[in-house]
């Protein structure tokens, strides 16, 4: 019942439906839960047991991470895929993911968490597609739960290998009855619905290349009847449109709809490669879109049409994606990035630093279901990040909400989940750094002796 305040914030960036900036801000939490918000002699200070002193820093949400892939930690700049497009980048991985264990998993696990939490994350979604070796969701489910990020673990798959015309190789797919079986298990045993749920559980087949359609009806069915969100790659790049025409006929967001792929309980990567009638169609249905502005620029994927995503209404979160393919698991980067591209192909004017910031937090809380996350309001989740704006990298902004997009702080100061601190003064709080960077170099030598 230990009541906590943050006090003398440069501004509080609310992210509520006002967007309320509240310069000299104060933020009260107790229980997990934010109970008062507002300006500093607003805010009773008399009844806390803690105070935090923000002066000179901006207080925002917590950061949303809607698209990563965390087991892919252990394989960043890799030789021979550091310039290979989406499809030759991953047959260059999967012999090597193949050989994967579950403290390999365990451990990629924590040191993309660790990374996420230190430079302001609260909550990020994670899909792990590929089981090799006893590797099971269980694994990335207690790696996250050493950390203490709020998480949404998907249940991927991958069911058509290269002799039945996919892409993966054929000792990394599952059989489809088998996919459906351990999908439903996880979902009994982890996924939490109620408000304030730390874990949640969703359904991921990879992507329209690495599964058949059955799978893909078979996994919208079964996620209806639990009641959980869907979750999977789509028109990532040209390949991945030319593939969904030459083998159904159609463009990849008709694809999606025609197997019930649309609706508020579904969110897509990257869909770099959308034209206007899909971004209408996912505007009208609800169906939200992970943003990878990053990992979509390091595979050569293009630029995806954020503008005209974000002004009809699609629901919209940035996704770091895996580190193999972004090698930075950062939010603001992101932010900042998706920013620029947006400039870059539209004018100076095309995208707004609070848009982005937006995306980051609310946005994407919502898009993943979270109406209790993402804003700083009374009877929200206290997930809160403190940035301090007066080192080298930020110092000299004079719009400093806007400066967390474009020149934003190297980390978070201080991070709080479910009004619990995860980051401390720039340090993890719940887990071990040294044992984190220990178990990931471990897994790293392991891997590498055998290439």
């Amino acid at each position: 019942m230990a009541l906590t305040v943050i006090k003398n914030a440069d501004f509080v960036v609310c992210m509520d439906d006002a967007r309320q900036e509240i310069a000299g801000g104060a933020v009260a939490f107790r229980d997990g839960v934010i109970e008062a918000v507002g300006p500093g002699a607003a805010v009773c200070l008399d009844a806390a047991d803690t105070i935090i002193d923000a002066a000179g820093c901006i207080v925002t949400p917590g950061l949303v991470n809607t698209h990563h892939h965390l087991y892919q930690s252990l394989t960043r700049s890799l030789p021979g895929a550091i310039n290979a497009p989406l499809f030759g980048w991953l047959k260059r991985l999967y012999p090597i993911w193949a050989q994967y264990r579950p403290e390999d998993v365990f451990a990629a696990t924590q040191l993309g968490l660790a990374e996420l939490a230190l430079s302001g994350c609260t909550l990020t979604s994670d899909h792990l597609y590929l089981f090799p070796n006893g590797v099971t969701l269980d694994d990335s489910i207690a790696a996250a739960q050493g950390i203490g990020l709020r998480f949404h673990a998907t249940r991927g798959a991958m069911s058509v290998g290269e002799s039945g015309g996919g892409l993966p190789p054929d000792s990394l797919v599952e059989a489809e009855p088998v996919i459906l079986a351990d999908t439903i298990r996880v979902i009994d045993r982890f996924h939490d619905p109620r408000p304030g749920a730390m874990l949640r559980i969703g359904v991921a087949p990879c992507s329209p290349f690495s599964v058949s359609q059955g799978l893909m009806r078979d996994a919208a069915l079964l996620a209806r009847d639990k009641g959980v969100m869907l979750h999977t790659h789509l028109a990532e790049d040209a390949d991945d449109v030319a593939f969904s025409l030459a083998k159904f006929g159609c463009r990849p967001g008709h694809y999606a709809e025609s197997l019930g792929w649309t609706g508020p309980d579904v969110w897509m990567a990257h869909c770099v490669q959308l034209d206007a009638d899909e971004i209408a169609l996912f505007a009208r249905t609800r169906t939200g879109v992970a943003h990878c502005p990053c990992s979509n620029c390091r595979l050569g994927s293009g630029i995806a049409p954020l503008k005209a995503m974000f002004a009809q209404g699609v629901p919209l979160g940035l996704g770091v994606d895996g580190s193999a393919s972004n090698d930075s698991g950062n939010l603001l980067l992101e932010a900042r990035q998706a920013l620029l591209l947006q400039r870059a192909i539209g004018g100076a004017a095309a995208f707004d630093p609070r848009d982005a910031l937006f995306i980051a937090t609310r946005g994407g809380a919502e898009m993943l279901g979270r109406d209790d996350c993402g804003s700083i309001a009374p009877g929200q989740r206290a997930d809160i990040a403190i940035w301090d704006m007066g080192g080298p990298s930020s110092l000299g902004a004079w719009d400093k909400v806007a400066a967390l997009v474009l020149c934003p702080p190297a980390a978070a100061r201080d991070v709080f989940v479910e009004g619990r601190a995860v980051v401390r003064d720039g340090n993890l709080v719940q887990a071990s750094r040294h044992d984190i960077l220990a178990a990931a170099d471990r897994s790293l030598a392991r891997l590498k002796a055998l290439f």
